[in-house]
């Protein structure tokens, strides 16, 4: 059986270093021998939360986002950009400053790649159980200031997700994840499961 092919870098030039992602130029060996440009997004890489209350209900954001140029409704979420921290501790405090909440039970629902053909981006999204209301920490800027917390059903979300209505990535996992976990059919994993595909090289850029 003929191996596979190693897909070898031949050449990389940096494109632009930005405060949330990076721009490069591989050069990729083909099967033929060519030499292909690709152009690569590197991404820190983020988290996101699934809080599930007790009645199977979700707490869930709505909030400005400039790509596309419209509020999309989303599970809480934010960058792992504190150097060496925990992927579990970043969602904790994105939880406590986007929606007021903090959780007893945390577990790794699903992981995701978004965008491989061009972004190396992953983001791990936790189930949060146990809610507790804290409140949101005062003096949130930028799009954060207009960001609305919404609760509803599961299955509500889950239709939302079916009529195109919600259509983040990470959120529409996150969400028939938990649909899965709640029927009975699917068990989340320790919240150090591996995460083999969690980038690294921007980060690498940043020490």
């Amino acid at each position: 059986m003929k191996a596979p092919h190693e897909f070898a870098v031949s050449g990389s030039d940096t494109l632009h270093v930005g405060r949330v992602l990076a721009l490069r130029l591989d050069q990729v060996v083909m099967p033929s021998g060519r030499a292909a440009a690709r152009e690569i997004v590197e991404h820190p890489g983020a988290v996101a939360i699934l809080p599930l209350h007790d009645d199977a209900s979700v707490v869930m954001i709505d909030q400005y986002r400039h790509a596309v140029g419209r509020r999309m409704r989303e599970l809480p979420a934010g960058l792992l950009d504190a150097p060496g921290e925990d992927p579990v501790t970043t969602a904790r405090r994105e939880l406590s400053e986007e929606v007021g909440c903090t959780a007893r039970d945390w577990s790794v629902l699903v992981d995701v790649v978004p965008s491989p053909g061009f972004s190396d981006e992953a983001v791990r999204v936790f189930l949060a159980r146990g809610l507790v209301e804290v409140g949101r920490p005062a003096g949130p800027d930028d799009e954060e200031a207009d960001l609305s917390v919404v609760r509803l059903s599961l299955v509500d979300a889950v239709c939302q997700v079916l009529a195109g209505e919600i259509v983040n990535a990470s959120t529409v996992a996150g969400l028939l994840a938990a649909q899965a976990v709640l029927a009975g059919t699917a068990q989340p994993r320790p919240v150090d499961a591996s995460w083999p595909d969690r980038p690294t090289r921007f980060a690498g850029r940043r020490h």
